[in-house]
């Protein structure tokens, strides 16, 4: 078997396609990522599954439509057994992380219903739709299975904001 590849696959929230400079934007200017996609592959033709983000990102981690995984909205879990970019990756010799926002839930029933607990590797695979996490933000209280990634509702990230002078009480949601 050739040797895996390095893969890093960016999946952006509400960003047009024809907001980046690679993709021929006249004024604005994504030198990061247009480098990456000089390199990579830049899709030309894709769509998404649901107008729901959650689901959406479900369909692509399963390639199946919305309808068939059955995490038709944000906070529906994918359920245990299906398998993921991440799970046919792995078996492929890469390691798939998850850095981002993703809005999955685990099956917390499934998993219980085959005894797969959480806190061991295949569980927490499951938990995360077939990655490991390496930091999981899912907007202002970012949750994962062992709950709250960050219980003051990213103060810190607040603080930081307020310092580069986006001046509110809250500017991850005013601004961000």
């Amino acid at each position: 078997m050739a040797q895996a590849k390095n893969i890093l696959f960016i999946m952006f929230d509400q960003l047009r396609w024809d907001y980046l400079g690679c993709y021929g934007h006249p004024h604005l200017e994504t030198p990061h990522i247009d480098a990456l996609a000089a390199k990579g592959v830049r899709f030309t033709r894709a769509y998404i599954q649901s107008p729901i983000c959650g689901s959406s990102r479900m369909s692509t981690y399963t390639g199946r439509y919305a309808s068939s995984h059955g995490a038709t909205n944000n906070g529906i879990p994918l359920k245990v057994g299906e398998e993921t970019m991440g799970d046919h990756l792995r078996r492929a010799g890469m390691d798939c992380w998850l850095v981002g926002k993703t809005h999955m839930r685990a099956d917390v029933e499934g998993m219980k219903r085959l005894g797969l607990a959480p806190d061991t590797i295949i569980g927490a695979r499951v938990s995360e739709c077939g990655f490991d996490v390496f930091e999981r933000d899912d907007g202002m209280l970012p949750e994962g299975p062992d709950g709250s990634y960050d219980p003051d509702g990213a103060k810190t990230y607040n603080e930081w904001l307020c310092a580069k002078g986006y001046e509110s009480d809250n500017p991850w949601h005013d601004f961000a």
